[in-house]
């Protein structure tokens, strides 16, 4: 039987040193704030050069439009709903609709990616965000030998600057900023480190909000926007008011392009500061065998909360399952097996890494376990397709940001959205259509009622919760209302 050079190297992957595994997450990062995803405003040379030096994503997706939830579908493997994990922990709200329970922790049941490397000889750190659960199910009980900053807080309440007051996270110097910090203890964990491989979750609080940054960068694009004339300029659109109760009285505001100078500032920091990662994993004699891969938990925040950054054409952002709230950046370097410079527009999901972790590092698959992920070695080598047909999300909540409970599904070129108040589907050609904007429910019947059958069965299959109505919702709002010609 005649072997392929590919076939050949994973064959004789165990007698081989195995890769080590950097994987930053990074917290509502956008589809567009990355200069080699298409911004003008934001700077990022430093991942702009990873890009260039690996695989860049142009149809990756979060597994949930909001963070917790992704995060548990990277470590597990899993869909969120799978797990009974759909939402971020923390979050409730209720409209026309009650609100769907759900586990406000990942279940240690769950065999974590970091465990399994674990038991495989790995080294295993956690570093930044964690927002999956409360002291018994922080890192250290989910395979992590060390844990720095990873708590049940899901952003710095008291904002980036020292001190932070993060559970287990030491306060620095006063004024020390948190991105700083957190990588200064990474690049320490890399330097120290034992004669073993290693997996770092290098998992930043930045971007999420509070919005602070060094001064001397918020004026560098305070001054940028003054040159390229957008400080003179509303960014933003306000819209109908919100559909959950407790923010009824709030309208959302979209913002149409991107132009914040403190979200900008942080977004610089934060490229800094990952080059300031990469560069220590150099300088140690590590890059050509160390696997660096780059995501986020979920779209940009572009409708609440500062409306910080924009996400067009994609529609909306955060808390939503429009392709803003979902698609993320993503790219992988891994020398000598990754080409640079390379593309893929195939989709993938958040389920995907860790079959993938496991098949780089010549581990066996774990079906049971990565239930709904599939290995994307193949399309890192370019040498074929995967077998997966469609994805699917669940995410049957109101958000922050304005989204309303909604589960849908990519198969192809095709999406559908069901949205759960009125029992509503929208179908777009992605193709035709990224920005979602020419709803063909009408027009593809046929489509429609195969795509909305497969989805259903989808839910049944992974007991997805479907919310139920709220019958104390006319008691309940104080929503404006408003003549039947008018729109809110």
């Amino acid at each position: 039987m005649q072997i392929n050079s590919y076939q050949h190297t994973m064959q004789n992957r165990d007698s081989m040193r195995k890769p080590n595994i950097l994987f930053i997450l990074i917290d509502d990062l956008g589809i567009k704030d990355l200069g080699c995803y298409g911004s003008s405003f934001y700077e990022t040379p430093h991942l702009d050069r990873l890009a260039s030096e690996g695989m860049i994503f142009k149809q990756a997706y979060a597994s949930c439009p909001v963070c917790s939830p992704t995060r548990a579908s990277i470590l597990s493997g899993k869909y969120p709903a799978r797990i009974g994990m759909t939402q971020w922990i923390g979050g409730d709200a209720s409209g026309k609709l009650k609100d769907v329970p759900y586990l406000h922790y990942l279940p240690l049941e769950e065999k974590s990616i970091a465990l399994t490397l674990k038991e495989n000889g790995y080294q295993t750190w956690h570093v930044g965000k964690w927002h999956l659960g409360d002291q018994d199910f922080f890192p250290e009980n989910h395979g992590f030998e060390r844990n720095i900053g990873g708590c049940h807080q899901g952003s710095p309440h008291n904002g980036y600057f020292s001190p932070w007051d993060i559970e287990g996270l030491e306060n620095a110097e006063d004024g020390t900023y948190l991105t700083d910090f957190l990588t200064d203890r990474a690049i320490d964990l890399i330097e120290n480190r034992e004669d073993r491989p290693f997996f770092m979750h290098l998992s930043h609080y930045a971007v999420h909000t509070p919005l602070n940054a060094p001064e001397n960068l918020v004026r560098k694009y305070e001054e940028k926007a003054r040159r390229m004339g957008l400080d003179s300029i509303n960014p933003i659109e306000v819209g109908e008011h919100f559909w959950c109760l407790h923010k009824e009285h709030l309208k959302i505001e979209r913002r149409t392009f991107q132009s914040h100078p403190i979200y900008a500032a942080m977004i610089e920091n934060l490229d800094t500061n990952i080059g300031r990662t990469l560069l220590s994993i150099k300088e140690q004699g590590l890059e050509n065998n160390t696997i660096v891969v780059f995501t986020s938990d979920n779209g940009g925040l572009s409708s609440a909360e500062g409306s910080p950054t924009c996400n067009a054409p994609y529609t909306e952002g955060k808390g939503w399952n429009y392709e803003g709230g979902t698609r993320v950046c993503q790219l992988i370097k891994w020398p000598e097996e990754v080409r640079a410079s390379s593309e893929c527009n195939q989709a993938v999901t958040s389920t995907d890494f860790y079959p993938t972790i496991l098949e780089a590092c010549g581990l066996d698959l774990m079906p049971e376990q990565h239930r709904d992920g599939e290995s994307l070695l193949p399309l890192l080598k370019e040498s074929g397709a995967l077998e997966r047909k469609t994805i699917y999300w669940h995410y049957p909540h109101y958000s922050n940001q304005g989204g309303t409970p909604s589960s849908s599904c990519v198969y192809g070129d095709w999406k559908l959205i069901q949205f759960f108040e009125e029992d509503r589907f929208e179908l777009y050609n992605l193709k035709d259509d990224p920005s979602e904007k020419m709803n063909l429910a009408d027009q593809e019947p046929d489509r429609l009622q195969e795509m909305s059958a497969d989805l259903k069965d989808w839910q049944v299959q992974i007991e997805a919760l479907i919310p139920e109505p709220n019958l104390e919702y006319s008691k309940l709002t104080k929503r404006p209302k408003v003549p039947n010609n008018s729109t809110v």
